[in-house]
Order: structure tokens, then C-alpha cells, then sequence
């Protein structure tokens, strides 16, 4: 997995539309422009920007043997094994706390998002699939079970790679860590 340290990174992925390209690089292998574009119901040239903003943090590149001439520009993530980052290497770099707070933000906001779409149960559409559960771990298990969660992914990923006969992109959105402590009474969460 290549690692980043440069924070302006964070900002370039913390963007819906660059970190939603991403995903749609990692399930489908590569991409056109134009399939972008049709993906996230963008204009093609604002998709565009948007992979080049991509490729100009080295995050995508492009992939000229699946071209079909030389102006056909076809992307991929520049890293077959995705994108990681330790929080403190960014943090440790100039612009790295105001990055950090940038992508935290969207994070959040994503991640509110993600499960508010999942327990909806008036929308219509694609099947989903919600699972909560509670397991011990020492912190070596958890480094343990994350690596497998990552491999059955990968397996996943392998089977599908390339294949666009009706596919859609699902997220799968995965949080492991410690429980946390109940919300105090009169905090908004705890309803």
C-alpha cells in the first residue's frame, strides 16, 4: 500500500467527487474521463479536473496500454494496493493540522452520511447489507483482523475487477475500535 506524507493529500482526497473517483479506480482497476463523468453524473471536464488534480498528488496515472489509440487517456490508481497515511507523519509536516482538521470534516460528514443512507428504509434500490457486532481483540488481534478484513476485499476486488455488466460500486465502510463510553445524559447522541 503506498504510503503518502504530503498534506496537501489530504485536502485533494477529502474532496466528494476526487475521493468518490478513487473508489470507483479501486473497484473498477481503470477509467476513462468520460466514465467518470457518467458515474458520478458530472460534466466530462469537470471529471477531468478532477483526475488530473488526482495525478498531479501522484494518487492516479494514467494507464496507456488499456488506451485504444493515443488520445484516449485511461486512469488507474497510481498504487495497485490503495492509499494510506499515518495521521502523525501528516500532522508533523507544515499545512498538516489544517489538512488533517479539512479531511476529518469530510469524514465525518461521509461517514454520517453513509449510515444514514443505510438504515433508510423507504429508499428504494440496490440490496444492502448492515452488520454491527462487538468483539475482544488485544491490539495485536485487531492489526490481525483488520489484515484479514483487507484480504477477504481484496479477493472480492480480484473477482470483479473489469467487470462492467451492471455492477454498481457498493461502500463498504469498516470501523474497528474501542467501544466507546455511553453518551452523558442531555447529549444529543444518546437519543
Amino acid at each position: 500500500m503506498a504510503k503518502y506524507d504530503d498534506p496537501r493529500i489530504l485536502r485533494a482526497i477529502a474532496h466528494p467527487a476526487r475521493n468518490r473517483i478513487l473508489s470507483e479506480l479501486w473497484a473498477s482497476g481503470s477509467l476513462r474521463a468520460a466514465d467518470v463523468a457518467r458515474i458520478l453524473d458530472i460534466p466530462a471536464n469537470q471529471a477531468s479536473f478532477h483526475l488530473r488534480q488526482l495525478a498531479k498528488y501522484g494518487l492516479v496515472t494514467e494507464a496507456p496500454e488499456e488506451a485504444r489509440d493515443k488520445r484516449d487517456r485511461v486512469w488507474k490508481l497510481a498504487s495497485d494496493d490503495g492509499i494510506s497515511f499515518r495521521s502523525q507523519d501528516m500532522l508533523s509536516r507544515p499545512g498538516g493540522e489544517a489538512a488533517m482538521e479539512v479531511y476529518q470534516h469530510n469524514a465525518r460528514a461521509w461517514g454520517h452520511r453513509l449510515v444514514d443512507l443505510s438504515l433508510a428504509t423507504d429508499e428504494p434500490g440496490a440490496e444492502k447489507y448492515i452488520s454491527q457486532g462487538s468483539l475482544r481483540f488485544t491490539q495485536e488481534e485487531v492489526a490481525e483482523f483488520a489484515e484479514e478484513f483487507h484480504e477477504l476485499q481484496n479477493r472480492w476486488r480480484e473477482r470483479t475487477l473489469g467487470h462492467d455488466d451492471g455492477r454498481t460500486t457498493y461502500s463498504i465502510y469498516q470501523l474497528v475500535q474501542p467501544y466507546p463510553d455511553l453518551p452523558e445524559p442531555g447529549d444529543d447522541t444518546a437519543t
